[in-house]
């Protein structure tokens, strides 16, 4: 039997606990008003979980929780397919912390097409009380002339929101780009600049493109995009940028590719045994959201979900599930999660047909192996139909939400 969550028919809407394992800015958790939800550290029986980097995998999660939320874009530390089998959204925050990572990435051309890591350490090598100062300074300058941005190409793989800022970014500086994804959503593609020069391929961006950004999910086909077997086709000199995740880029690829002189930089967010230390490496300590906004930004976007999910059963951003929006027409709504296979909404409308049930409105969605249904009926529902709807085989989760 699926879960049931949600109150009977005689009953006022809940007050929701929301565990919170990482410090969320308090701009998120000041949406969530205290008549309504009990929000902390340590929340007994929660309806919700708010993470951004802590490990869920290594945790039991509740039964008592109906969502996650992750401050962020990645959800690589959330046991998905877990929550998928329980009929659990997560929730992601993407684009919240887009404009962070851009600026991120310039700064991470500027590093490299400037030479400033080592000049920046050469500097500090410098005796102050040096009586020929001045004289070393000018003299050391020579080995780290650079170059300028304008007029070099861009690469970007994947245009998402994050990608489509870079290359904005990046035209505005006076470059060429080429963007590269398969997949580019419909508002990616409205978003992006006209000046992009479509790439067929990876392997084309690579071959044609001075600095190459990848701004792509980490999955497993995105695993080693960047490889030993393509990273040859970059041009000579080249700088290559990882601000996504970490197993984007094989590291040995790129370490061949800086000791063959093939790559100028490997600029990374991503600092580990292997980089740490190297020369023509700006490894960088996970600095992609790590500002005041982009933290405001995750968490008010998630949080804001997470409510509208709780209180509602609508879903936006959620990695798992289709995303759902119904406007109330009726007190009693009921959501539904179920397997995406035949005849689930006959059996659901049958089983409050048989209850005595007016569907009001519906909707429903599929995504993959997921879907989703929002019921809005013009009675109240007694806990046995709740059951009943959470005993149909295929049923993962059953939530009640009547309006006060």
């Amino acid at each position: 039997m699926a879960d049931v969550n949600g109150n009977g028919a005689n009953h006022a809407p809940q007050r929701h606990g929301v565990l919170v394992l990482n410090a969320i800015s308090a701009s998120g958790l000041s949406r969530l008003p205290a008549e309504r939800y009990r929000v902390g550290k340590d929340v007994a029986e929660p309806s919700a979980i708010l993470v951004r980097s802590a490990d869920l995998h290594s945790m039991t999660i509740p039964a008592s929780v109906q969502a996650i939320g992750r401050a962020g874009a990645g959800t690589n530390n959330i046991p998905v397919p877990a929550m998928s089998a329980r009929g659990v959204p997560v929730f992601n925050a993407p684009g919240a912390n887009a404009n962070a990572v851009k600026e991120l990435v310039i700064a991470g051309m500027l590093m490299a097409a400037r030479n400033l890591t080592p000049a920046l350490g050469f500097v500090a090598g410098l005796k102050a009380d040096a009586p020929d100062l001045d004289r070393a300074v000018e003299d050391g300058k020579k080995a780290f002339a650079g170059f300028e941005l304008a007029g070099q190409t861009l690469g970007v793989i994947g245009l998402g929101k994050i990608g489509c800022l870079v290359a904005d970014a990046a035209i505005k500086l006076g470059m060429q780009v080429l963007g590269h994804d398969p997949e580019i959503t419909v508002d990616a593609a409205w978003s992006l600049p006209s000046q992009v020069k479509r790439a067929a391929s990876v392997n084309e961006v690579l071959r044609s493109a001075n600095f190459v950004t990848v701004h792509v999910p980490l999955v497993e086909a995105t695993r080693h995009l960047v490889n030993d077997a393509n990273i040859g086709l970059m041009r000579q000199g080249a700088v290559l940028m990882n601000f996504s995740r970490e197993g984007v880029v094989a590291d040995s690829a790129a370490l061949e590719a800086l000791a063959s002189g093939r790559l100028a930089y490997y600029v990374c967010d991503f600092p580990n045994a292997s980089t740490i230390g190297h020369p023509r490496i700006v490894a960088l300590p996970h600095l992609g959201a790590s500002t005041r906004e982009a933290e405001e930004n995750c968490a008010v976007m998630v949080v804001d979900q997470l409510r509208d999910f709780l209180e509602h059963g609508n879903v936006a951003n959620a990695v798992n599930f289709p995303s759902v929006r119904m406007d109330r027409e009726s007190r009693w709504r009921i959501a539904i999660a179920n397997s995406n296979v035949p005849n689930m909404l006959g059996q659901i409308s049958t089983t409050m047909a048989k209850a005595g049930l007016n569907i009001h409105n519906m909707v429903n969605k599929s995504r993959g192996a997921m879907a989703y249904t929002l019921v809005d009926v013009d009675s109240p529902v007694a806990d046995a139909v709740l059951r009943s709807l959470a005993d149909i085989e295929g049923v993962l989760s059953v939530r009640y939400l009547p309006e006060a």
